[in-house]
């Protein structure tokens, strides 16, 4: 294993959870799976570019044919992408043949469990290809329970009675909070009453 795979594998471990903790068949699938020789460029590492990297030629000028060095750049966009596993949208750079692919595979989880090791060849897709497969895993040890439809119906009634009183609690609180607001403004208006009599009063025993 080269250098560049070693550090790769031990940011793997580091921040999908450690050595201990992931199976053992993955992380030797991990190990024999790394690109050994491969040279990545550095911002690839922080997102998905499926096998896109920068690409290096020659401009040649029309009148001379002169031939000078240049480069290809993938074309990178910022995406947000939701994954059901981790129920959340994960805010990534991605190339839009990634984005392809993506949708080819039907969302990025498809496309990271599909995508063998050897071919994801960044830091960021093997981390989250890692994550996904020791999630689906622990999936997979849980055991489910299944209801009967009579059960489901009572679930799913206590779960509408439970907003539909969520609904009636916060019209009340509007309710009573409009009141209060009427009794303020009412109060209001009555202390300005009382105040004007007041005044006038007081005019009038002046004028006696």
């Amino acid at each position: 294993m080269s250098f560049r795979a070693q550090e790769m594998y031990k940011k793997v471990v580091r921040r999908v959870g450690g050595e201990g903790k992931l199976p053992a068949e993955l992380m030797d699938s991990v190990k024999n799976m790394l690109p050994n020789s491969k040279v990545v460029m550095g911002r690839a590492k922080r997102g998905i570019f499926a096998g896109r990297h920068i690409q290096f030629g020659n401009k040649v000028s029309e009148d001379g044919g002169n031939k000078s060095r240049r480069t290809w750049k993938p074309n990178v966009q910022g995406k947000r992408l939701f994954s059901y596993i981790h129920d959340r949208h994960i805010r990534v750079k991605v190339t839009t043949h990634a984005l392809r692919c993506i949708d080819k595979a039907g969302g990025i989880d498809e496309y990271l469990l599909k995508t063998p090791y050897h071919k994801m060849d960044t830091e960021m897709g093997i981390v989250w290809k890692a994550k996904i497969e020791k999630m689906y895993s622990e999936l997979a040890d849980m055991e489910v329970g299944f209801f009967p439809p009579e059960e489901e119906a009572k679930i799913e009634q206590g779960f509408d009675d439970v907003r539909a009183a969520k609904r009636n609690f916060r019209k009340e609180a509007r309710r009573a909070l409009a009141k209060q607001r009427q009794l303020e403004a009412g109060n209001a208006g009555d202390d300005q009453q009382i105040e004007v009599a007041d005044s006038k009063e007081e005019v009038s025993d002046a004028a006696a």
